[in-house]
């Protein structure tokens, strides 16, 4: 199955979540953080402004991006895990 996202929606591959911590600790489940970074998988056509143009996506397939903790709807597709964010709810793209 392929995701399509409409508008100005981001479809996001959320990085894993740390097993341990910077001591070496082995973190269980429940104490883990919500992954913030994932990689884009997908990218809406843009939003339609008023004049009926399109506007132009910031991000583009497989940029790394860092988006809110509590951000987007969690989906699930084939058994993985996805993340369907607005553009707007994107902090930046992590360059390398």
């Amino acid at each position: 199955m392929k995701l399509v996202p409409l508008e100005d929606r981001v479809v996001v591959k959320p990085q894993e979540a740390e097993n341990k911590t910077a001591g070496g600790i082995v973190l269980p489940d429940t104490a883990k953080e919500k992954p913030q970074m994932g990689k884009v998988i997908a990218v809406g056509p843009g939003k339609t402004l008023d004049n009926g143009k399109r506007s132009t996506m910031s991000v583009k397939k497989n940029d790394v991006v860092l988006y809110g903790k509590y951000g987007g709807s969690d989906v699930e597709v084939d058994g993985e895990d996805y993340k369907i964010i607005r553009e707007s709810e994107i902090l930046g793209v992590v360059e390398k």
